[in-house]
């Protein structure tokens, strides 16, 4: 059997040989060389392709003037003695997920056309012919249901191949797409993003710009033991929208809205949504939530099959499909995708904290949201009918987590916090709104959640507190990390004040 692949491995480089020699003899020709005749002449593969090295010793054959050298690189290629000549150039390929997305409906169309077929032929079929095939399938029961556990079992084995361990958490979970591959389509997503943004994009003298570039280069830079944010790029851009949104693709790129900019009250919060956001990439969440899908939506086009074949008619299956793709978001993707939140938000803390930023400002932040759609009249969804936790649940795990991220940051030699806390400013303030609204018969902050006074110390007036100010900017920067970046400039003092908003300014 060893000779025989010997024997089959010579025969192929051979024949690929000649290929090549053919293939070469032709672009010859094209670019009207002389040709003359060689004997004895060894051939290498160019020394710039990652081929192994062979000879043809004592072939004949014909080369082109002076080119001593073949090469089977697609692409320009510079022969050994100066000449050119070019191929094709090589196609890129689609990233496995793109692949995927694009297949999806296709997949799904298949499975109602096989569905509705299996129906028809079933209802064309005589009686006489039904009774056999009823007869046909008890008699073979077992042996059915051992080829179901059988594809059950293989199906099974696959899943367990593609488990993978979170790269901080630990935490086990499904990956079918790898790291590499998204990280492709990572690049083409924030080629879109750009060129979708490109009138709308910040310069990056602008004093936003630089704010939030300092904020992830300080994140980046504390947490750079972290292999997955070491080996990252990070950039920034900033988008001019209203939007109070914020992402960070798998390959780096940071993209927020100045309306996010407006939504933060200080520096601190920034960070942590920053670090949120940067949670999700460093974590795989696009990917592991893409393979969850694609695990689910395989399995369902036996139920999308088995809708249409089972249903008397069209109007009952396309119902009956509309029932199952809600019962899959509601059972699956919604819990799975709050699932992905809040890790993200228990990550992105720590990295906050590592950061030496104010953690305690996390809770701030998403009661300040809540109190923002109360005054603006924003309808809310229930929570297990959205992708995201409220705002409400945001804030209490958020709650629970200050205390870990306090002491991960006390190792970091991060300076004091003020005794201060802003979760106590912050209810103070909620209470007089609520105290004024009531004077002044204005309602819509009744449902308004009102945090627990965590100390009774009082601070200083609100204003001075919840709206970071533009020394205090400069103070975060000199402190936290000293060979980081310089302190904001002047023209960012002054750009940063109608972002750095308290509470008050953002209901109005």
């Amino acid at each position: 059997m060893a000779f025989l692949c010997c024997n089959f491995l010579r025969n192929t480089r051979r024949f690929y040989f000649h290929i090549n020699l053919i293939r070469h003899f032709q672009l010859c020709k094209r670019a009207d060389f002389p040709l003359k005749k060689k004997k004895n002449l060894e051939l290498l593969v160019c020394s710039h392709v990652n081929f192994p090295k062979f000879c043809a010793t004592r072939q004949s054959f014909l080369v082109c003037g002076n080119v001593r050298t073949v090469c089977s690189r697609i692409g320009p290629v510079q022969t050994q003695w100066g000449n050119h000549f070019h191929t094709s150039t090589p196609m890129r390929a689609l990233p496995a997920p793109l692949i995927w997305m694009v297949l999806k409906p296709l997949q799904k169309l298949l499975a109602i056309l096989l569905g509705r077929s299996l129906r028809k032929w079933w209802v064309a079929l005589p009686e006489n012919r039904r009774q056999l095939m009823h007869e046909w399938i008890r008699r073979r029961r077992w042996h059915l249901a051992t080829g179901a556990g059988v594809t059950l079992v293989i199906v099974a084995l696959l899943l367990l191949t593609h488990l993978d361990e979170s790269p901080v958490t630990g935490r086990v979970r499904l990956l079918v797409f790898s790291r590499e591959k998204y990280m492709e389509l990572a690049a083409l997503t924030s080629e879109a993003h750009l060129e979708e943004f490109a009138e709308r994009l910040l310069p990056v003298t602008d004093p936003l710009h630089q704010m939030v570039e300092q904020s992830v280069q300080l994140l980046a830079q504390r947490n750079k033991d972290i292999p997955e944010v070491s080996e990252v790029p990070w950039s920034v851009h900033v988008v001019d929208s209203p939007q109070i949104n914020a992402f960070v693709l798998p390959n780096g790129k940071v993209f927020v809205f100045t309306g996010m900019l407006g939504a933060v009250a200080d520096v601190d919060q920034l960070m942590i949504v920053l670090g949120h956001e940067m949670a999700h990439a460093i974590l795989d969440h696009s990917a592991e939530q893409a393979s969850l899908s694609h695990v689910v939506d395989l399995l369902s086009l036996i139920l999308v099959t088995a809708i249409w074949a089972l249903c008397p008619g069209d109007s009952l299956a396309v119902l009956g499909g509309w029932a199952k793709d809600k019962l899959t978001e509601l059972m699956f993707n919604h819990p799975y995708s709050r699932k992905l939140e809040a890790e993200a938000d228990k990550v992105g803390m720590h990295l906050a904290a590592k950061a030496c930023a104010d953690v305690r400002a996390g809770p701030v932040f998403w009661q300040q949201l809540e109190i923002v759609d109360k005054l603006t009249g924003n309808p809310t969804l229930p929570e297990w009918l959205s992708t995201h936790p409220s705002h409400r649940n945001r804030s209490s795990q958020m709650d629970r987590l200050i205390p870990q991220a306090l002491e991960l940051r006390e190792t970091c030699a991060c300076p004091a916090l003020s005794p201060i806390d802003p979760r106590v400013i912050f209810s103070k303030t909620v209470h007089e709104l609520l105290e004024k609204a009531k004077e002044q018969g204005v309602g819509g902050l009744e449902g308004t959640h009102k945090p627990q006074p965590i100390s009774a110390s009082a601070g200083p007036p609100v204003s001075q507190t919840v709206r970071a100010s533009p020394s205090k900017v400069d103070q975060l920067n000199k402190d936290r990390v000293p060979a980081i970046t310089s302190p904001l400039p002047a023209a960012a003092r002054e750009g940063s004040q109608y972002v750095l908003q308290n509470t008050n300014q953002q209901g109005s």
